[in-house]
């Protein structure tokens, strides 16, 4: 990534808000970055101004970064406003969320070799972004398991305003001391199952007592982690693989029992029903080392 972490590069503007351009390599499409951030009504973005405010803990310490495109596919570059946090920390956490580092070119070059080719040219420079917070990125695993998207967006809207909080227009998740002291029965009350809100407060439980470190285990091999994970109850493996992805950007990931990547090859190779597993593995040659790109343009080809 081209950018400089020095403090000497930020400016102070009239509105006392620190100010950064940062540019990187392209093809990199924050508008379809934005365009999918849209549909959870928690994000804090404007599409016609380009622009999204993100929350970031540090230390439990809340803070936000504004950022905003400036650039175009091929020539990406953008302005971070903050108001206050550790510079530094701020952008490189904002590096790993937007995934400002993974090399696009090369990635998009791989696939142009393969089936996914046609894919790949229709949404080109679209990267993978992590949501914002893991631990939050978890609970929205468990909220969505067995959901309609439309009802799994507004249950997670309101757990988040319940029990979160805002600032600067960004929406926080509850920490996990927090989520660990509600009941079965205040879940209830937003519309959760019994079952489904037992899992939430035992994975924070899991944080808070049980040692699951999540900072920690963003830098151990996903067999570890799947194998701390698993432990956990309401956590299978369609949990972990979306963590795997959304929560900590592992590249090479591709859930073979998700119905949309079922549907998508269904589509694309004009199938009459979804693939056997079987079927599946031949397509998914020669896609590695970017199984998990492979997984969101597909996705991508039938939202």
């Amino acid at each position: 990534m081209k950018t400089c972490y020095n403090q000497e590069k930020w400016t102070k503007g009239e509105t006392n808000v620190w100010q950064e351009m940062i540019q990187i390599d392209g093809p990199y499409n924050f508008d379809m970055v934005l365009d999918r951030l849209s549909m959870d009504p928690l994000n804090a973005l404007n599409l016609e101004k380009r622009t999204i405010t993100v929350p970031i803990r540090l230390e439990g310490e809340p803070n936000t970064a504004t950022v905003t495109a400036t650039g175009t596919t091929e020539q990406p570059s953008f302005v971070i406003e903050l108001e206050s946090g550790d510079k530094e920390r701020i952008i490189n956490r904002l590096g790993e969320v937007f995934q400002w580092e993974v090399p696009l070119k090369d990635i998009h070059e791989h696939f142009g070799k393969t089936d996914l080719n046609v894919i790949f040219e229709e949404h080109v420079g679209t990267p993978l972004i992590l949501d914002f917070d893991p631990f939050g990125c978890l609970l929205k695993c468990i909220i969505h398991q067995q959901l309609n998207m439309a009802f799994a967006i507004k249950l997670t809207e309101r757990f988040v305003k319940k029990y979160g909080f805002e600032k600067n227009g960004a929406w926080f998740y509850p920490d996990p001391e927090k989520v660990a002291e509600l009941t079965v029965e205040e879940l209830r009350e937003l519309q959760f199952s019994g079952r489904k809100a037992e899992y939430v407060i035992d994975i924070a439980k899991a944080v808070t007592e049980g040692g699951l470190d999540l900072e920690e285990i963003k830098h151990e091999d996903e067999q570890v982690i799947f194998d701390k994970l698993i432990k956990i109850r309401g956590i299978g493996a369609w949990t972990i693989q979306n963590f795997l992805l959304f929560g900590l950007g592992r590249q090479n990931l591709f859930p073979m029992a998700d119905i949309g990547i079922q549907n998508a090859l269904k589509k694309l190779y004009q199938l009459e029903r979804k693939p056997t597993q079987e079927e599946m593995e031949k397509y998914k040659t020669g896609w590695e080392p970017y199984l998990s790109y492979a997984s969101l343009y597909l996705w991508r080809s039938i939202e």
